[in-house]
């Protein structure tokens, strides 16, 4: 993950955990000076993989678990997410900005997440995903 020291997290599938995740990795994140719209991106995109790792990836299974891997520098947020499902096929989800599609619970959480973050891959089968949030410029002082 580049120059930058790579923090490991291993949760249960309890969705109880993304929270302390999130104080976590947003501690880290405030504490490399990122504004405020890229923590909110932060946030809200680990939200939805965590909650989609948990529910989707590992059925809520506690016996499974989650693993968080995450790096920042000055330049990007990088964080891996994965689960112990069977995994899916990313590119196979329907768009849910489609009519017939709105009311569906799918694939508004991976949008959501490709708005927010500046890239986003997924790898071994859609079990892992990573997403990287780049700064655009450095946040002013004073």
């Amino acid at each position: 993950m580049g120059a930058a020291a790579t923090t490991r997290m291993v949760i249960p599938s309890s969705l109880d955990e993304i929270s302390r995740v999130q104080d976590v990795v947003l501690r880290a994140v405030h504490k490399a000076d990122y504004d405020r719209d890229a923590v909110f991106a932060i946030r809200l995109a680990l939200d939805e993989a965590l909650s989609n790792a948990i529910r989707h990836g590992n059925h809520n299974d506690p016996s499974k678990h989650v693993t968080i891997e995450y790096a920042i520098t000055d330049k990007q947020v990088k964080i891996c997410v994965r689960d112990e499902g069977e995994g899916f096929l990313p590119d196979c989800l329907p768009d849910p900005t489609t009519r017939k599609n709105l009311s569906r619970p799918h694939g508004r959480g991976v949008m959501l997440i490709r708005s927010y973050m500046t890239k986003v891959t997924f790898s071994d089968c859609g079990r892992c995903l990573t997403m990287i949030k780049t700064r655009s410029c450095r946040k002013p002082k004073g």
